[in-house]
């Protein structure tokens, strides 16, 4: 009889755990993996791929998000201060989900009232990679942010470092993939 409740109380630990584990807020993707191919490397800046954002999905945001972020930053550039390669803000709290190429504003896939602004490229969008030829591995970590704002106040000419800021001041769970890329 004891062992009986011992194991009926170990499996409900168990089930606890695993459900709260289960709730984790996570970012997936079907386009990316451990690395990059061709479709998502910049296409100039003396690259030649396809420059297609990858489609994310992001889900079990916490209690009291009210919009989201993505931000995709390689800190392997060699510039000091690494690379914006994507920064999407204001993406409303009823979205779970970017489609591949939303990162291309001629397309008009990016969710209602999100702004994409400007990359370290100067330019607004996805950016993909292109880290120097020979440099090794460089770092695409694309991170999703829950906010617990609905509009963070900035616009699309905002640079990354200064978005960046607002999102340090107003995140509520953030979760991350990292794909490598080199030439």
């Amino acid at each position: 009889m004891l062992r009986s409740k011992l194991l009926l109380i170990a499996a409900f630990v168990l089930t606890a755990f695993a459900g709260t584990y289960a709730q984790t807020f996570t970012l997936k993707s079907n386009d990316i993996g451990g690395q990059f191919t061709k479709k998502q490397e910049f296409n100039g800046f003396g690259c030649s791929g396809e420059n297609i954002s990858p489609q994310l999905l992001w889900e079990n945001a916490p209690e009291g998000t009210k919009s989201f972020a993505i931000t995709v930053y390689d800190p392997d550039a060699p510039t000091g201060s690494g690379f914006w390669h994507w920064v999407v803000f204001d993406i409303p709290a009823n979205v779970k989900e970017l489609k591949s190429g939303a990162g291309d504003l001629t397309k008009g896939l990016s969710p209602k009232g999100a702004i994409q602004s400007v990359t370290s490229y100067g330019a607004k969008g996805f950016g993909g990679a292109c880290p120097p030829v020979g440099h090794g591995f460089h770092q695409y970590i694309f991170t999703v942010h829950a906010l617990k704002t609905d509009k963070l106040g900035l616009d699309e000419n905002t640079n990354p470092e200064i978005v960046g800021f607002y999102l340090w001041q107003n995140t509520l769970a953030k979760a991350s993939i990292v794909s490598y890329y080199k030439r």
